[in-house]
């Protein structure tokens, strides 16, 4: 079960994310838990395999705005380094990008 002592021991700050949730914490550990569904991660893996990055940046860019309003930071940080990557249409490598977020994603899918 998700708990707010789970989520601070993943690193999220958790005090900033219930405080955007009208500091209600049942609220805020349901909105993570959305959250953690969202389709924009597939979606953002597919664009990068395949090479799109306008469909990456939409996805990146989603995902960047429901972390940051829930504090989730460990996923946030490499999420906001490949948004803005992404943004500027740099030719990367952005495998490494995409396995932190997709390894931190199944940390805080198994909390």
């Amino acid at each position: 079960m998700l708990t707010i002592e789970a989520l601070k021991a993943f690193g999220a700050n958790t005090a900033e994310g219930v405080s955007r949730c009208i500091n209600n914490e049942a609220f805020y550990l349901r909105m993570v838990t959305k959250a953690m569904a969202d389709t924009n991660y597939e979606k953002l893996e597919k664009a990068i395999h395949a090479g799109d990055k306008d469909a990456a940046f939409e996805a990146a860019h989603a995902l960047k705005g429901v972390l940051g309003n829930l504090s989730l930071t460990p996923i946030l940080e490499p999420v906001e380094e490949i948004t803005e990557l992404l943004r500027s249409r740099t030719d990367a490598d952005y495998e490494p990008i995409l396995n932190r977020i997709l390894t931190k994603k199944k940390e805080l899918d198994n909390l």
